[in-house]
C-alpha cells in the first residue's frame, strides 16, 4: 500500500519532446522488472490488450516513480507504438480501479498471486 501511496505522482516530459502523436495506454507491470528500460507489461489502447514491452527513456529511467515500479503496478501512459513496445513519453502510477475493464481482470489476478506468493516469505 506504501509503494502505490508514494507512487501517486506522475511524471511527465516538457511538451517540446512530446511527439504529435501521442496515444493513451493503459498497463500493468506483468513480471519483476529486471531491465528498467525495457518492462513487460500487459498493454492496452483502444481496449485491445497485448504482452508489450514498456520502452523507457533516459530522463524517465531517473524518475523517482520508476525506479520504485514492481510487479503489479497499474500505469497510464502516454506515447508511440514502436516496433519493439511502446515508446514511453508521460507515464502516471494509478490505482487498479482506473483502469480499463479489460485489464482489471488481470491486475486483480496479479495482485492475488503477489500477496500469496511474496508476501509470506517479508519478515
Amino acid at each position: 500500500m506504501c509503494c502505490l501511496m508514494a507512487m501517486n505522482g506522475g511524471f511527465v516530459v516538457p511538451e517540446v519532446a512530446r511527439a504529435e502523436d501521442d496515444i493513451v495506454a493503459f498497463a500493468v507491470v506483468s513480471e519483476p522488472p529486471k531491465d528498467r528500460a525495457r518492462v513487460s507489461a500487459k498493454v492496452a489502447i483502444d481496449g485491445v490488450v497485448t504482452d508489450t514491452k514498456l520502452l523507457a527513456s533516459d530522463q524517465l529511467l531517473s524518475n523517482l516513480i520508476w525506479k520504485k515500479l514492481e510487479i503489479c503496478h497499474s500505469l497510464k501512459l502516454e506515447g508511440q507504438r514502436a516496433q519493439d513496445g511502446f515508446r514511453i513519453t508521460s507515464v502516471r502510477a494509478i490505482d487498479g480501479a482506473m483502469l480499463p475493464m479489460v485489464l482489471q481482470g488481470f491486475a486483480g489476478d496479479c495482485l492475488l498471486k503477489k500477496a500469496l506468493e511474496i508476501a509470506p516469505f517479508v519478515d
